[in-house]
């Protein structure tokens, strides 16, 4: 029911996770992040959160994305309802997909990221995000936005979309999660609210925000 792409930058250590979805609230069901970790998206037919925070503790203890993944769904007799895609901080991946997941389903695996998704409407939406992203320029959030757009164009959630999310973790800024938790169109609904984040006195203030390399920052 959920398309999702995560991602690691090399050259800034930021990791990002982007998902949209045919139904409510996508950014609280499915996507987790920590510096310690990594990035992972936890969805399905019957998503458990579990999942997704249970391969974050994996990968923090020193596990690789894709033995985190399969650890974790190992452990699961619902495993086969379930969608699991996992970024290492190394840029590693990792995937599973159970196969009481609704098709299209699958995941694409590429140089420091992986997209995943289920109920999709053709095997063209996992190709056109990874595409886009990595064919566009900016911050490792405009890439993900990019990619969230390019999955709905090429054919997205058979149900359409109803919520849409992004995750970005930076040790040298303070957490970016912006959600859009119903809309009738929620990609565009969330590179707005990206845009208002990230500009004007709103970014002002976040630049002020203690970070995982600066956990004392405040005021000038």
């Amino acid at each position: 029911m959920t398309f999702s792409i995560l991602s690691r930058d090399p050259e800034t250590g930021a990791i990002a996770g982007a998902a949209a979805t045919g139904s409510l609230c996508v950014g609280g069901w499915v996507l987790f992040g920590d510096l310690a970790g990594g990035m992972s998206a936890s969805q399905g037919a019957a998503p458990s959160t579990f999942w997704g925070e249970d391969v974050l503790t994996e990968m923090a203890s020193g596990a690789a994305a894709d033995a985190a993944v399969q650890a974790v769904a190992a452990r699961d007799k619902g495993c086969s309802f379930r969608q699991l895609s996992a970024l290492d901080l190394r840029g590693g991946t990792g995937a599973f997909t159970g196969d009481d997941n609704q098709d299209w389903k699958g995941a694409l695996e590429f140089p420091g990221g992986i997209a995943a998704g289920n109920m999709l409407s053709n095997a063209d939406v996992l190709p056109a995000m990874v595409d886009a992203y990595l064919a566009a320029g900016g911050t490792i959030a405009e890439k993900m936005l990019a990619a969230l757009v390019a999955g709905e164009q090429a054919g997205g959630d058979f149900r359409g979309l109803m919520s849409a999310a992004l995750l970005v973790l930076h040790p040298d800024s303070a957490p970016l999660t912006l959600r859009v938790d119903y809309s009738d169109a929620p990609v565009q609904a969330l590179q707005n609210l990206h845009s208002r984040a990230t500009t004007g006195d709103y970014a002002g203030w976040a630049r002020q925000v203690p970070s995982q390399n600066d956990p004392f920052r405040t005021l000038d």
